[in-house]
């Protein structure tokens, strides 16, 4: 492979490139930059804000030292960030261009800080995995990628990020950068499709020298496609689960408000639609009380009456009063079934979200101490916090051969498969299905350190 990878997404979505121009040209795409440390993350962040305009002279003036810029301390903001010379935690940076608004997160590469590139990516629509090219055999075709770029493409792809993109650096350092990216690409490529990774392209760049990052180096490490900017502004946002029934997490409830809009006498439940679309009329379930009520008024986040899809705010009001607080979920009513002219029993309603207190699911765990089976953890779903208990440490990812291994525990950055039992019962599913529904958090009990991300299967 000598140019670029471009394949298709595993999820629905329209083809690479190809999107509504009034609704997605304005929409932020939110992008996080990741790979293993000094692979030249922020240094690329900096580039981009340098050549797109976005940086002022007195902060140019700052982060310069004997006539030479340091464009990676645009980004390093914490003390000892800059004494480390590492970034540590999530730097979020804005910029547009006359295509397109952009936010960015500079997520950190040493393993120790892999919870924070995994809450960065949890909300971001595409990522770029930068790679050094420097510090692989890149005159070997069958070199061994770094295990934090693999990790960290595993990490993106079971976060379902919509679109990967591989960005090879420092080719400029290198004697023979064509030949470096034809094997780095091939590698990455190789591990792509090894790992059911779906990647959007790959692109040589030099983020020290601007190749490729802003405007396009025609022809360099013999190179063909379009700078990483110009990919970017092409790239899809995330869509919305606006084709699957209503789930809508409660976040806050409000009582009695006087607004012309609010005055049925009744609470407003607020939150952001998960999945589905809430409409006046609808028949809601609640849970975990299993309630059934129909919903009377629909608002916005400005308060005006209107019906509100997956992705946004509302609030919601409900045709009697029933007992919901912060943590319950409003979801479709169960679906009836037609009975069959020769039976007389009423079948059964089919949840359109079932609840549950076991499941398995694919951890990303993040604490210091490891996974054990017999732990108890505080588990976040939505924003209610239950007690989780792991069951059994199903196996362990090898994120070199891409095995499952078998396993008892899972030690810190390790990605696996565990089961769970919960306190209650929550609605939940696969996340390949719903990030919402099929997502939590692990907190320790004790110290309510983040532990692990939790993935549903």
């Amino acid at each position: 492979m000598t140019n670029q990878t471009i394949a298709t997404s595993p999820y629905p979505t329209r083809a690479r490139g190809q999107f509504d121009t009034k609704l997605e040209a304005a929409s932020a795409l939110r992008f996080i930059t990741c790979g293993s440390v000094d692979d030249g993350k922020s240094t690329l962040i900096g580039r981009l804000l340098v050549d797109t305009k976005a940086v002022l002279q007195d902060q140019l003036a700052g982060v310069t030292r004997s006539g030479e810029t340091d464009l990676a301390m645009l980004t390093d903001g914490l003390s000892a960030e800059r004494e480390q010379g590492i970034t540590i935690d999530v730097a979020y940076r804005y910029f547009n261009t006359d295509a397109r608004k952009f936010i960015i997160g500079d997520a950190p590469g040493h393993e120790q800080y892999t919870r924070n590139m995994v809450t960065a990516a949890s909300s971001a629509d595409a990522a770029v995995v930068l790679v050094d090219a420097t510090k692989l055999e890149w005159h070997n075709p069958q070199l061994t990628l770094l295990p934090q770029t693999r990790r960290h493409s595993l990490l993106v792809h079971l976060l379902r990020v919509h679109s990967l993109v591989f960005a090879v650096n420092k080719l400029d350092a290198v004697a023979d950068p064509a030949q470096a990216f034809a094997n780095i690409s091939g590698a990455l490529a190789q591990f792509a499709q090894d790992a059911g990774i779906a990647v959007a392209a790959t692109i040589p760049v030099s983020a020290l020298k601007g190749y490729n990052v802003v405007n396009r180096e025609a022809g360099w490490a013999n190179y063909t496609g379009p700078s990483l900017l110009q990919l970017l502004e092409q790239l899809p946002n995330t869509p919305a689960d606006t084709d699957l029934p209503l789930a809508f997490p409660v976040q806050w409830v409000e009582k009695f408000h006087d607004s012309a809009v609010t005055t049925q006498g009744r609470r407003v439940f607020w939150g952001r639609v998960a999945t589905g679309s809430a409409t006046v009329g609808a028949q809601v379930q609640l849970l975990p009380s299993g309630q059934l009520a129909t919903i009377a008024q629909v608002i916005n986040h400005a308060r005006a009456p209107q019906g509100v899809a997956a992705g946004l705010s509302a609030g919601i009001t409900l045709d009697r009063e029933v007992d919901v607080s912060r943590g319950d979920w409003i979801v479709a009513a169960p679906v009836q079934a037609d009975a069959a002219d020769d039976d007389f029993d009423t079948p059964a309603a089919t949840p359109a979200w079932p609840t549950s207190r076991t499941f398995s699911a694919t951890v990303a765990w993040m604490d210091n101490e490891p996974l054990v089976a017999g732990r108890v953890y505080w588990a976040l779903h939505g924003h209610r916090w239950v007690k989780a208990k792991a069951q059994r440490v199903m196996h362990r990812l090898d994120i070199n051969t891409l095995a499952q291994e078998t396993a008892t525990q899972l030690e810190p950055n390790a990605i696996g498969v565990v089961e769970f039992a919960l306190q209650e019962a929550i609605p939940t599913a696969a996340f390949t299905r719903s990030r919402a529904l099929g997502s939590l958090i692990l907190v320790d009990t004790a110290s309510h350190a983040t532990a692990a991300a939790v993935l549903v299967q």
